[in-house]
């Protein structure tokens, strides 16, 4: 991946280190030479805040991206994942699912590394490359009328992360930037045109985080799941772990024109190697349009993780495939369905990072002055 920009206007000047590395086809995607290529990229980053987005072919194209950025690239987890250094609860009064569903934990947390090596890990930064494509789209009557749009964007993304509850995420694709995080009081999204709704509730992790990269996160998420059964995943055995939103939880992350019916958490470890294989979640949610009719919206996302390897003792995913459906159903409203996939591999991960403070995690001032309100 590209690192540092040389100094186009000074060729003894010095380079200039991008704040996203970006993947080698993506730079070469930019021009027919590398001179051309650092020219066409400092122009794209200085248009970032131009007024160039108010164009209605480029709001339009960016705004595609950042609905796939948001959804596909910088989702969030509905729970609350408790950070302390004991990844244990007692089985006693548990019933039979509940009992082996922690059971199955342990064996997870010893595949990843050990409990002494995990709590050992208190920040992150990891930098990698994705790509996003959205293939298909149908609308109207989903069974017959069908619109096939392939599009492959490439980019690359950095992540950090500190305890508790502090992280912050840079996605960089195809023209568009978008950085989420968390202060440990709220979390939030910005992207280059758009400003995003700050989260309700207490601060969540992202769902990034559960895909193979923080194993005592996924642990001490799975503590309260129960063993639902058995399903092979890629020649693998696995054990199913799932997890209900409660009710009190759904209803503290609904708005005004939204309620959160159910969100369904699946874990499948693998009975071989303990490992994580594969990560499910469901949503569904229901908002009131303008004329007061209900629009229902249901999202599903699977993510299949892969090519475990040891980072200073910790077992992380390096590299995985998610998918997501997106249905949109209701009366009086046009219903359509949309398949998405990622791609991602993981270039770098640097564990316990010296000097990374809170004001590292700092939202941009113009989300700042909302979060100083709340």
């Amino acid at each position: 991946m590209r690192k540092l920009c040389p100094n186009i206007e000074k060729e003894d000047g010095l380079e200039t280190v991008l704040e996203v590395p970006i993947p080698e086809e993506m730079f070469t995607s930019m021009g027919s030479n590398v001179q051309l290529r650092w020219q066409n990229l400092s122009t794209w980053m200085k248009a970032q805040t131009s007024d160039k987005w108010s164009q209605p072919v480029i709001a339009g194209r960016i705004n595609e991206l950042r609905f796939l950025l948001y959804l596909v690239g910088s989702p969030l987890i509905p729970l609350q994942v408790q950070l302390g250094h004991s990844v244990h609860k007692p089985v006693k009064d548990c019933s039979i699912q509940a009992s082996t569903a922690k059971y199955i934990v342990q064996q997870y947390i010893a595949a990843t590394g050990g409990q002494a090596a995990l709590n050992a890990v208190h920040s992150m930064c990891v930098t990698g490359q994705m790509k996003i494509t959205a293939s298909e789209f149908h609308q109207g009557d989903i069974e017959k009328s069908v619109n096939v749009k392939s599009n492959e964007e490439t980019g690359g993304f950095v992540l950090w992360q500190k305890d508790p509850d502090l992280w912050f995420l840079e996605l960089v694709v195809s023209g568009c930037k978008v950085i989420c995080g968390s202060n440990g009081k709220l979390t939030w999204r910005h992207s280059s045109n758009h400003q995003g709704p700050i989260s309700k509730g207490p601060p969540r992790p992202l769902r990034r985080f559960l895909q193979g990269l923080d194993p005592r996160s996924t642990a001490n998420l799975f503590l309260d799941a129960s063993c639902i059964g058995e399903k092979v995943i890629n020649n693998e055995d696995c054990f199913i772990l799932k997890l209900e939103t409660s009710p009190a939880i759904r209803e503290a992350q609904s708005g005004p024109n939204y309620e959160i019916i159910h969100h369904t958490i699946w874990g499948y470890f693998s009975q071989r190697s303990g490992l994580l294989i594969q990560f499910e979640d469901s949503r569904l949610l229901t908002m009131k349009t303008k004329d007061g009719n209900d629009v229902f919206w249901e999202t599903s996302t699977e993510s299949v993780m892969h090519d475990y390897r040891y980072v200073d003792g910790i077992n992380i995913a390096h590299g995985g495939r998610t998918r997501v459906t997106v249905f949109r159903y209701g009366e009086q409203s046009a219903n359509h369905k949309r398949d998405m996939e990622e791609k991602w591999k993981i270039e770098d991960v640097d564990l316990n990072i010296w000097g990374l403070t809170k004001d590292h995690f700092m939202p941009p001032a113009g989300v700042r002055k909302q979060t100083e309100n709340c």
